[in-house]
C-alpha cells in the first residue's frame, strides 16, 4: 500500500470548493483564469470560498498570465494581494518570481515570504521553467517556502517522473514536494510510489454548459470539481 499522499484540488468556485471537501481533499488551491494558467482570484471569492468550505484555502497570488518576471507595479500588486487574501482568511498562498535569467528571484521571493507570514507559501509551477532545476530548488528553500509545485519541468507528472523523485530525494526534510499537471486515478499511484512526493494537485474537473436559455456566444463550458472523480483518485492510493 502506498503513503497517502496528501490531495490538494485547484479550483476556481464556491461549486467546485464544495465539491473537493465533499470527496475528501486534503486543501483547494483557489485561482482565476484556469484555462490561461491562473491568476490571483477576487476576495470576493476567497471570503465566500472561506465562508463555504472548511478545507485548508491557499490562495494563488500571480498578477497576471505569461512569465514569472515581474516589474516593480507588479511586485506592489502582488504584495497587496498577499495582504488582502491573508486578511480574507486563507491558510496560505502560492507564488514565485524568477529574475530574467531564468532563476528563482530569491531577493523578491524571500521578502514575499516573509510578508505572507504566518500563512502556509507554496513556491508553484514557475519552477518548472526555470533554467536549473536543482539549483532552483536550493533557492526556493533558502527563501524559506514550505512547499514546491512541479510536474518536474514537463508537460504532466508522469513525464517528469525522474525529476520529481531527484527533487524528493535532494530536498530531504527541508521543503515537502507537491506533483502536478495530469494526475488522475490511473497514475497517482504510480507517481507517488516511484517519485515519494508528499503530496498531488490536481484538477479533475468535469465541463458543464450554461443551462440559461439563450446564451448563444456567451455559452462557454464551465469546468467544475468531481467529487467522485476525487474519490477515485483517493481510493486508487489505497490499492
Amino acid at each position: 500500500m502506498n503513503r497517502r499522499a496528501e490531495i490538494e484540488v485547484c479550483i476556481d468556485s464556491v461549486e467546485s470548493a464544495i465539491a473537493a471537501l465533499e470527496g475528501g481533499a486534503d486543501r483547494v488551491e483557489l485561482c482565476a483564469d484556469l484555462p490561461r494558467g491562473g491568476t490571483t482570484p477576487s476576495i470576493g471569492l476567497v471570503e465566500e470560498v472561506r465562508r463555504c468550505c472548511s478545507l485548508p484555502l491557499h490562495g494563488l497570488i500571480r498578477p497576471r498570465p505569461g512569465d514569472f518576471t515581474y516589474s516593480s507595479h507588479e511586485l506592489r500588486v502582488i504584495e497587496r494581494d498577499i495582504d488582502q487574501v491573508k486578511r480574507a482568511g486563507a491558510d496560505g498562498v502560492v507564488l514565485g518570481c524568477l529574475t530574467q535569467e531564468g532563476d528563482v528571484d530569491t531577493s523578491r521571493m524571500r521578502e514575499l515570504v516573509e510578508r505572507a507570514r504566518p500563512m502556509h507559501v507554496t513556491f508553484h509551477r514557475a519552477f518548472d521553467v526555470a533554467r536549473e532545476p536543482l539549483m532552483a530548488l536550493e533557492d526556493v528553500i533558502a527563501c524559506g517556502a514550505d512547499m514546491l509545485l512541479t510536474s518536474g519541468q514537463q508537460p504532466t507528472a508522469d513525464e517528469g517522473l525522474a525529476l520529481l523523485a531527484e527533487l524528493v530525494r535532494g530536498a530531504g526534510n527541508r521543503i515537502r514536494i507537491m506533483a502536478g499537471s495530469g494526475i488522475d486515478s490511473t497514475n497517482a499511484s504510480r507517481i507517488v510510489s516511484s517519485s515519494n512526493v508528499a503530496a498531488l494537485h490536481i484538477g479533475t474537473g468535469v465541463s458543464e454548459r450554461s443551462s440559461t436559455a439563450g446564451s448563444g456566444l456567451f455559452d462557454i463550458p464551465m469546468q467544475r470539481v468531481s467529487a467522485d472523480r476525487i474519490r477515485q483518485l483517493i481510493a486508487s492510493l489505497s490499492v
